[in-house]
């Protein structure tokens, strides 16, 4: 397991909505984390199963409104 940790960006406002679909998208397989804050998450996944791409369009998929975050950002 090659354990990465990614930063994204909320499009919105952190909410109760937002907060249950990212206690659902603990369940993606590969993430390992995800720690929001108020205007962001850091998720923690395996990159030997999944790459920063499929990171972002699985919590998509989840319903979450994210940007991935440049590293420099």
């Amino acid at each position: 397991m090659t354990k990465v940790q990614l930063r994204f960006a909320l499009e919105r406002k952190l909410d109760e909505i937002l907060m249950r679909r990212i206690a659902e998208a603990h369940s993606i397989f590969g993430i390992n984390r995800i720690e929001p804050a108020p205007h962001g998450l850091t998720v923690d996944y395996d990159a030997s199963r999944l790459t920063e791409d499929d990171v972002e369009a699985a919590l998509r998929r989840a319903g979450l409104p994210v940007r991935r975050l440049d590293e420099h950002t």
